[in-house]
């Protein structure tokens, strides 16, 4: 089954390396240089020189580009972006945005972060002592401190002063961040330890890495964060891993340091990948790395106005972890508005909502939002931020800007609980006369797939046909849908299963050895199954003899009618590292306390 949605536009290059966030997935990219001068704004690459590090005892050269609008002087000054890359890109990718907000009328500084690009150092997955410390200096830098920027590589020439930033006190530039996925979380850690930034656009990233990294969809005791660890994810983290490497290698002779210990990662990173690749799950200490380096653990620090904007194509951050995030913010009086769009790790941008080469304010609703972000906030223009809440809707047909697919709420959540009941095979809306019945299916072995879905990171190039072995899932199915249902938002699973032998890995180590993988599918008349978004919710139960609860990855989708709805509980997956131990596990249906609640929008 295929929907009639309007068609996908390849992302230009520049942008498709920011958001898809690893060469991986597009090989053949190739950083352009410096864009030359041009009407309306000039550019000039500079190196910097950071301290960094816990005790500042650490040294790193940032490679950036900055962009002035003509005119901007000390007599005229104008507000300050400063911009950086997704991961394995560099300070190139934002050539778009540099000279677009140039034009008008910023003053724009887009650096190759810590370990990409022609800087130096290691990758530290963002971490606040040292890509928040060095994002730090460079706004001092864009206040007018000196002794920061230089003119040549080896940072011998120092730069003139920056005096045509707007300052809001002595050393305080009138200043935004904007970037995606690497370049999103950075500015978390910025702000958290800089007060002088006003105003951060983080697209497309995560609010607790190790529930990007190693899901569970159970056990939350916090936003995403949860009291077990969760299962890790096979095909992005060696994608990380590997395009991290390379990025060292490629500049190990004018950094060879990089190489030292685990090759340009942070040293506690290589360890942490073979013991999740061994065990299927991160251990304590990696889980508490992780959490260092994510909003989750330090969002008290962030007060400033934040535009998050999430991607509904995502399977490495998902709409959960904005959701995180954006309640987080709320919570604590922090102003907060955010978008879901359809762009982000999996998936293209929809024509009409963002492109990051060639920015359209115009032409481009995404692009008109941050433009109205930015003007309000750092220009003090009377201009609306628009709606709390916007989603995309893939299946509202427009031509041009994308803003008539986009649905907006001044509240979030939005919509009303809808309930299915597990009944038999079936997923009846009633909780009466539910019918009795067992099934029952293993987990996988030693870790092993048991299901096939379209890979992660790739799976737009070598799609999988999504295919599940015999005696290793069970599934639940609504009748044909009488009317269209729209879903927008994180649907949840109340389940009770039997387990008996999760107690036996528990006794060999293995706590919480009942792995699951939750997903939701939607079948075309056609018998044609599709796995939304190919979104799959892992689940690590600790005590399999207790109720738990699944909080599936949000989706904004529309089950047409005529189609049905299809749960599937599954043992293994193979973007996932399953299991250890393989159980057998027994679902009982027939009880109103076995069921699927979905926030339906009318």
């Amino acid at each position: 089954m295929r929907r009639d949605t309007p068609r996908r536009s390849p992302l230009r290059p520049s942008a498709a390396a920011l958001l898809l966030g690893v060469a991986l997935v597009a090989p053949s990219l190739v950083a352009a240089p410096a864009a030359a001068d041009t009407p309306g704004h000039t550019v000039q690459t500079l190196h910097f020189s950071v301290t960094v590090g816990p005790t500042d005892a650490e040294t790193c050269s940032v490679i950036g580009d900055l962009y002035l609008p003509d005119g901007a002087s000390a007599a005229d000054p104008v507000p300050a972006i400063l911009t950086t890359n997704g991961f394995g890109g560099s300070k190139d990718d934002q050539a778009g945005l540099g000279g677009a907000f140039a034009d008008r009328g910023y003053a724009v500084l887009s650096y190759s972060g810590l370990g990409f690009g022609g800087s130096g150092c290691k990758i530290h997955l963002d971490d606040r002592d040292y890509d928040g410390k060095a994002a730090s200096q460079l706004v001092s830098y864009l206040g007018g401190a000196n002794g920061i920027a230089f003119t040549d590589e080896d940072r011998t020439v120092p730069a003139p002063v920056l005096d045509v930033v707007t300052l809001d006190a002595p050393g305080d530039p009138r200043l935004g961040m904007v970037g995606g996925s690497y370049g999103g979380a950075v500015q978390y850690a910025a702000a958290s330890i800089d007060p002088r930034i006003d105003t951060i656009v983080p697209l497309i990233t995560w609010n607790d890495l190790s529930y990007s990294l190693a899901p569970n969809n159970t056990s939350q005791t916090s936003g995403v964060s949860t009291s077990t660890s969760g299962v890790s994810k096979l095909v992005w983290a060696l994608g990380f891993a590997g395009l991290g490497v390379v990025t060292g290698a490629q500049n190990a002779p004018v950094d060879p340091q990089r190489l030292v210990g685990c090759p340009n990662f942070a040293n506690f990173v290589c360890g942490s990948l073979v013991a999740a690749g061994l065990t299927g799950t991160a251990d304590p200490a990696t889980t508490r790395e992780l959490r260092r380096r994510s909003v989750s653990d330090y969002v008290a620090g962030v007060k400033v106005p934040t535009l998050l904007i999430q991607g509904e194509a995502d399977t490495l951050f998902n709409l959960n972890e904005a959701i995180a995030t954006y309640r987080a913010l709320e919570a604590q009086g922090t102003e907060t508005k955010m978008i879901w769009s359809q762009f982000g790790h999996s998936g293209p941008a929809a024509p009409g909502e963002l492109d990051l080469a060639s920015p359209d304010p115009d032409a481009q609703y995404i692009t008109g939002r941050v433009v109205d972000w930015f003007e309000h906030h750092l220009k003090d223009e009377a201009v609306s931020t628009g709606p709390e809440f916007a989603y995309f809707r893939d299946w509202v047909s427009y031509t041009g800007n994308a803003e008539p697919a986009f649905g907006t709420s001044a509240t979030f959540p939005v919509g009303t609980d809808r309930t299915f009941y597990l009944s038999g095979t079936a997923l009846s809306p009633s909780p009466a006369k539910l019918k009795k019945a067992s099934s029952w299916f293993f987990t996988t072995a030693a870790g092993l797939p048991t299901s096939l879905d379209p890979l992660d990171v790739i799976g737009e190039f070598a799609p999988l046909p999504e295919v599940d072995l015999p005696g290793t899932f069970t599934t639940f199915t609504t009748a044909p849908l009488t009317d269209d249902l729209d879903v927008v938002g994180s649907p949840t699973l109340d389940l009770t299963v039997q387990a008996p032998g999760a107690g036996l890995g528990n006794l060999l180590g293995a706590t919480g050895n009942l792995v699951m993988f939750v997903k939701l599918s939607e079948v075309g008349p056609d018998g044609e199954a599709r796995l939304i978004r190919n979104l799959v919710a892992p689940v690590r139960v600790a005590d399999p003899r207790k109720p738990f609860r699944v909080t599936l990855p949000a989706i904004a989708h529309r089950f047409d009618a005529g189609s049905r709805l299809r749960l599937t509980v599954a043992g293994g997956s193979v973007n996932y590292r399953g299991g250890i131990v393989p159980t057998q596990v027994f679902i009982r249906t027939g009880s109103p306390d076995q069921a699927l609640t979905l926030p339906v929008v009318d």
